[in-house]
Parts: C-alpha cells; sequence; structure tokens
C-alpha cells in the first residue's frame, strides 16, 4: 500500500448508500468533496517508523506562540463555564487594533469556519460563487455545500491571478466571490491595481470575501485588503487568523471584518453558539497584544523563505514568488509519489491532487533545519 492512501479523502457518498435509514440526505452536503486535512506527526510517525518529523503540510508558524499566551492560559480559566459566546473582549481588542468599528467584527472557529458561515449567509439553492484554481478545498467546497454552483477560474500559466477573466466572471454578478491574497496554495498576493480592478468590477450585488489568512506575511507591495475594499463602497468580508502568524493553529480561532454592522449581523447569526471557546478568547487577546513577537517571528520565516525559495531555484523547480509562508511547487513527479518519497525521510507536504495541478505541491516554510532537510531530500527523491 502506497503511505498517501492511508489518508487520501474517500469517494463522494453514494446518496442511496448514505441514506440506509430512509430519511433523506441533503444532497449538496452529501455530495461535498472532503477537505484534505493533511496528515499529521503521529501518524507519519506510525507510517514511516521515523520519529524525527519535519510537519511541514499545514503552513503552522515553526516558532511557536507568542510566551504572553503560555502565561495567559495558565490564568483562571474555568473550564465548567460555558466562553462568552459574543467574544466580546476579543472583540474589543480587534476593534483598537484595526480601528473599525467593534459591531463590524464576528469571532469564528478559525477563519475555515468563517468561510462556512460566510457561504451559509448569502447563499441559497442556485446561487453563483466564483473563485480559483488551483484553490484552497473550503473556497469550493463551502459554496457547493450552500447549494451554490461554483465557478473557478484559472490562474495564468506564471500562476498569477488572471483579473481579466475574473473581471468577466464578476459581469455575470454572482452572489459571492472567494479569493485567497496571498492566494492558498499559490503564494501569489493581489497587488494594489489588481485588488482595486476587482473590487471596481464587482457589483452591489457581489459579496466580495476576501481571505487574508497570511497577510502578516506579505511585504509592503501587498494592499491591506480592509482598507481597500472599504474604500470600494460594495459589500465585503475580509477574513483575518490567529494560526498562522500568530502560532494559535491548535486553538482555532479566527474572525471576519464586515463592511456593514447589518452584514456582520446576518454572518454572527449564521455560526453556532459558544463555538470559540474561552481557551481560544484567552490566548487571541495575548497574542494581538503582544505584536512585537508576531514581528519577530514573521521575519525570522520571511528571512527562511528566501533562503528556501533560493534551494528550490538551484534544484530547477518551477514555483512563484510567494508572499506566505509556504512554496507551491512542481517537480517531475506525481505529487503523491513524492509525497511516499518525502515521508520516507520524514518530511510531510501536501501534495495537491486538483485536476491539472497532479505534479504540484505545497510546502510551508519551517526551521533552517528543516528547510535543509526538505532540499536534501527533494535532492534525493528527485535524484537531482
Amino acid at each position: 500500500m502506497h503511505l498517501h492512501e492511508f489518508w487520501n479523502p474517500p469517494p463522494v457518498p453514494d446518496l442511496d448508500k448514505a441514506s440506509t435509514t430512509g430519511v433523506p440526505m441533503n444532497p449538496h452536503v452529501a455530495a461535498r468533496p472532503v477537505y484534505n486535512s493533511g496528515m499529521n506527526i503521529a501518524v507519519a510517525r506510525k507510517l514511516s517508523g521515523r520519529q524525527d518529523i519535519a510537519a511541514l503540510a499545514s503552513n503552522e508558524n515553526p516558532n511557536g506562540c507568542s510566551p504572553k499566551v503560555m502565561e495567559a492560559l495558565q490564568s483562571s480559566l474555568d473550564p465548567c463555564r460555558y466562553s462568552d459566546p459574543a467574544s466580546a473582549a476579543l472583540k474589543s481588542a480587534l476593534s483598537e487594533f484595526l480601528a473599525m468599528p467593534v459591531d463590524r467584527i464576528v469571532i469564528g472557529n478559525g477563519s475555515e469556519d468563517m468561510i462556512a458561515t460566510v457561504s451559509r449567509s448569502v447563499l441559497v439553492e442556485g446561487a453563483s460563487a466564483v473563485t480559483i484554481k488551483p484553490s484552497f478545498g473550503l473556497h469550493e467546497s463551502d459554496p457547493l455545500a450552500a447549494g451554490a454552483r461554483v465557478l473557478k477560474v484559472a490562474m495564468t500559466e506564471e500562476l498569477d491571478f488572471d483579473v481579466d477573466a475574473l473581471e468577466a466572471a464578476l459581469r455575470n454578478e454572482p452572489q459571492l466571490i472567494i479569493l485567497s491574497s496571498p492566494s492558498n496554495p499559490v503564494g501569489a498576493a493581489l497587488n494594489h491595481d489588481q485588488l482595486g480592478r476587482l473590487a471596481d468590477a464587482a457589483s452591489p450585488g457581489t459579496l466580495f470575501l476576501l481571505d487574508e489568512a497570511y497577510f502578516e506575511f506579505t511585504d509592503d507591495s501587498i494592499p491591506d485588503g480592509i482598507k481597500l475594499l472599504q474604500q470600494s463602497g460594495k459589500p465585503y468580508v475580509v477574513l483575518r487568523t490567529f494560526s498562522k502568524a500568530y502560532g494559535l493553529a491548535g486553538l482555532r480561532v479566527g474572525y471576519a471584518v464586515c463592511s456593514s454592522a447589518g452584514l456582520a449581523r446576518v454572518v454572527d447569526n449564521a455560526r453556532t453558539p459558544f463555538n470559540v471557546n474561552t481557551a481560544a478568547q484567552v490566548a487571541a487577546i495575548a497574542a494581538l497584544g503582544d505584536q512585537a513577537w508576531m514581528r519577530a517571528s514573521v521575519a525570522k520565516i520571511v528571512a527562511e523563505r528566501r533562503r528556501l525559495a533560493q534551494g528550490l531555484r538551484e534544484l530547477g523547480l518551477f514555483f512563484v514568488s510567494s508572499q506566505a509562508n509556504f512554496f507551491f511547487f512542481r517537480t517531475p513527479l506525481d505529487s503523491r509519489a513524492l509525497f511516499d518519497g518525502l515521508l520516507a525521510e520524514g518530511i510531510i507536504v501536501k501534495p495537491w491532487r486538483e485536476a491539472g495541478y497532479e505534479t504540484f505541491v505545497r510546502a510551508s516554510v519551517g526551521t533552517p533545519e528543516e528547510n535543509d532537510r526538505l532540499i536534501a531530500a527533494l535532492r534525493k527523491v528527485l535524484a537531482l
């Protein structure tokens, strides 16, 4: 058995077999593509037989989190009490940090949760949504689960945003457009001109959902999506997370900034109550309050990003300049075969299985030692 078969998503379920109890299934949910969440360290150790695993599949922060987070988590948390359903203290901290009204901020169980929440808020049976390909899986599957039709606009051959094609798609006035900038999985980000053109092209009947999960890793050439979309006067939601730059992936806390208080109320009403636990709220407030740690951590990752890019370049692999904490690169092998080869070396990456991109792999920027291991393992597996 190939190692990748352990975690490859199962096929789309058969609706007749899924309804063996006689209860009708929601066909949109039953047929929703299964999200590939990757392989965790424990499973990688079991399958590879190695203990020294470099986890480079999920774009986590290799530097951990601020010491202030750990201090805050030692405070008087009371597990027997429900968390604040409104996340009021965290909203207040974000309102001050972003200089945005508190009633335009929604807190969720990671920004992934917010994608589903926004989809439920604006999409109904037969609605239309637009995203790009290659894409972050939930940008397609969450609208599909809401009953929408999804148009995926391919990026260019150079893996840049095809702004002309996206503008053409927006002329059809979809109910929702979902774009990530920096793009997951590619790493390219929309510049001022590109994002401005798309904001202008969107109609007042289209909600612009901009996923900025990796915003903190971008350089000065990339606009702040909140500020730019605010100037457009169009309806928008911008998503950000504490999982990446702040190192809180295991606690699951993200947020949405909405163009109006009314939109925020609907988005907030679409999520489940108490879905952001107390520890996550406490940790996020502490992380937000330690900007010096976050900026220092990002600086280390950006420095390693440059070094890892040079290593990939020396191997002759195709990739685009990344504004995130990962690279999306093409190799001569099928991505599953490369995954198997790297796992045998104790390295987890994300093999891409989206149609047309089956020879691409996404790998996170890790510690200096992990990045050296990745380049050495790629040279060995690819026999370069």
